[in-house]
C-alpha cells in the first residue's frame, strides 16, 4: 500500500487568516473570547509563546498579551474542510476523514495517474495551497507510520518513509510514539526498561503478551515492527445515528432518567459533529422492566445537532410516554434524516444562542478529539436542562 496522511497546520487559525488576511503571520487564538472558555485552535506565532489547544484563555492571554482572538466559526472550517476532501477525490476515492482537518488516502491505485508519491503528496499541497491553507503531507506504507511520519514533519512539511526504511526511522524513536501508548503504557514500558521502540521490537511477541496482556502487547509488537495492516475507510454516510444502554438496574426515577437521556443526546451530538453530519427526526427507545418497548420519533422543520436540541426533543417525547412511576430498563436515542454539514439555519427553532450553543459543542468536540473524551464537558449542560 501507499498510504498519505494529510493533516492541516492550524486549521481554525489558518482559515481565518484566510478570511482576513490581516491576520496573517501575526498571533491568533481562536476560541475563548474575552477571556473565557479554552483554546480552540492557536496559530503557530501564538503557539512560539506556549499557547495550544484546550489550555484556558486566561492562561493564553497571559502567555500571549497581545495575541488576536477571534470567535469560532465552525461553518467556515466545514465549508473549507469540504473543499479540501474534494482535493484528495482528485487524486483518489479511498479517503479516510478523520475530523475536519485530517485524513488517509490510499493512493496505490492512483500512481500509473498521477506519479510517483511523492509527485502526489506535493501535488495535494499545491491544491490546498490553492485554497490559502497549508499542510503537513506523510508518507508511509501504512496509515500507522504515515501518520507519525506527519505528525514529525509540521508543520508545513513533507515526509516520505519507503518500506525499507520503516524500521530505521522508527525504532530511535520513543516508545510514547506507538499509537495506544499513553501515560500509564509509557511508564509501565519504562519499568521493564523499554524507552525506545527499537527496544520493543528486540522483544519476542510472547514477553510482550505476559508482560502487557495478550492484546496490547501483541499490538505493540507490530507496531514496534512497522507492521499495521488496517486499510483506509472510504467515508460512506450512515441512515442513522443513536446510543442506546441497557441498565443493571431499572430505572425509576424521572431526573435519573432524565440525566441518561441527557448523557445518551450529548453522544449522539457528538457522533453527528464527528461525521460533519445533521438531522431532523429525533426518536426515542424505551423497555420497561416487564420488556414492553415502544420507539416514539418526532420530526422538526430545520436540522439540528446539538445535545441540547436533541435532548429537549427526546424530553418531550419521554414525558409523552412515560407513566408517573417509570421502571425503565433501556434507553435509546437516535438521529435520523441525515444531511451533510452542519445545520443551514442561522436561528431557530431554540432562538437566537442556537449558532452559539453549536459553535461551543464543536470546540468541545474539537478538544475530545484531540485530548480524549474526559478532558472537556459541559458542566453547565444539568443545570441549564434540568
Amino acid at each position: 500500500m501507499t498510504i498519505l496522511h494529510v493533516d492541516m497546520d492550524a486549521f481554525y487559525a489558518s482559515v481565518e487568516a484566510v478570511k482576513d488576511p490581516s491576520l496573517d503571520g501575526k498571533p491568533v487564538i481562536v476560541g475563548g473570547l474575552a477571556g473565557r472558555g479554552v483554546v480552540t485552535s492557536a496559530s503557530y506565532e501564538a503557539r512560539a509563546f506556549g499557547v495550544h489547544s484546550a489550555m484556558a484563555a486566561i492562561t493564553a492571554r497571559r502567555l500571549c498579551p497581545h495575541a488576536i482572538f477571534i470567535a469560532n466559526d465552525f461553518e467556515a472550517y466545514s465549508d473549507f474542510s469540504s473543499r479540501i476532501r474534494e482535493v484528495f477525490f482528485e487524486f483518489t476515492p479511498l479517503v479516510e476523514p478523520l475530523s475536519l482537518d485530517e485524513a488517509f488516502l490510499d493512493v496505490s491505485g492512483s500512481l500509473k495517474l498521477f506519479g510517483s508519491p511523492e509527485d502526489i503528496g506535493h501535488a495535494v499541497k499545491r491544491r490546498i495551497a490553492e485554497l490559502g491553507l497549508a499542510c503537513t503531507v506523510g508518507i508511509a506504507p501504512n496509515k500507522f507510520i504515515a501518520k507519525l511520519a506527519s505528525a514529525r514533519a509540521k508543520p508545513d512539511g513533507f515526509l516520505v518513509i519507503r518500506e525499507d526504511e520503516v524500521t530505521r526511522w522508527l525504532h530511535p524513536l520513543p516508545v510514547g510514539a506507538l499509537w495506544g501508548v499513553g501515560a500509564q503504557t509509557e511508564e509501565t514500558l519504562r519499568r521493564l526498561g523499554l524507552k525506545r521502540v527499537g527496544d520493543i521490537a528486540a522483544l519476542p511477541r510472547t514477553t510482550l503478551e505476559r508482560a502487557l496482556g495478550h492484546a496490547l502487547g501483541s499490538h505493540l509488537f507490530e507496531l514496534a515492527n512497522g507492521v499495521d495492516d488496517r486499510l483506509v475507510k472510504p467515508y460512506e454516510a450512515p441512515k442513522s445515528v443513536g446510543c442506546e444502554e441497557t441498565f443493571s438496574h431499572d430505572l425509576d426515577h424521572r431526573a435519573e432518567i432524565l440525566r441518561e437521556i441527557l448523557r445518551l443526546s450529548d453522544r449522539v451530538a457528538g457522533r453527528l459533529r464527528a461525521k460533519a453530519l445533521c438531522g431532523r427526526t429525533v426518536s426515542l427507545k424505551l423497555r420497561w422492566s416487564n420488556f414492553k418497548t415502544i420507539t416514539r420519533s418526532k420530526t422538526l422543520a430545520e436540522e439540528i445537532d446539538t445535545a441540547q436540541e436533541i435532548y429537549q426533543v427526546a424530553k418531550d417525547l419521554f414525558s409523552s410516554l412515560a407513566p408517573d412511576r417509570p421502571r425503565i430498563r433501556l434507553v435509546g436515542v437516535s438521529l435520523t434524516g441525515l444531511a451533510a454539514g452542519p445545520p443551514s439555519r442561522q436561528l431557530g427553532l431554540f432562538g437566537e444562542g442556537g449558532r452559539a450553543r453549536r459553535d461551543a459543542a464543536r470546540a468541545v468536540d474539537h478538544i475530545r478529539g484531540r485530548f480524549g473524551d474526559r478532558a472537556v464537558g459541559s458542566a453547565t449542560l444539568l443545570d441549564e436542562l434540568f
